[in-house]
């Protein structure tokens, strides 16, 4: 019986995977679980607040009307 060619050409990366890639993997997925978890318990970070003053001002005065 004749073995079979297309099996015996391939080759095989018989090596072990390096587990520190693994691990740093599976710590990246880890930490991006859990800021995705804090920040959807945290919604008042993503409103957008005046960065000055003068904007904090204006924004005051848009919302509360003149009074004169």
């Amino acid at each position: 019986m004749r073995p079979n060619d297309d099996l015996a050409k391939t080759t095989h990366d018989d090596a072990e995977p390096n587990p520190l890639w693994g691990r740093l993997a599976l710590l990246m997925f880890g930490l991006t679980v859990l800021a995705f978890l804090t920040a959807i318990d945290r919604p008042e970070w993503f409103h957008l607040k005046p960065a000055t003053g003068t904007a904090a001002a204006m924004v005051y005065a848009s919302d509360h009307g003149s009074k004169s």
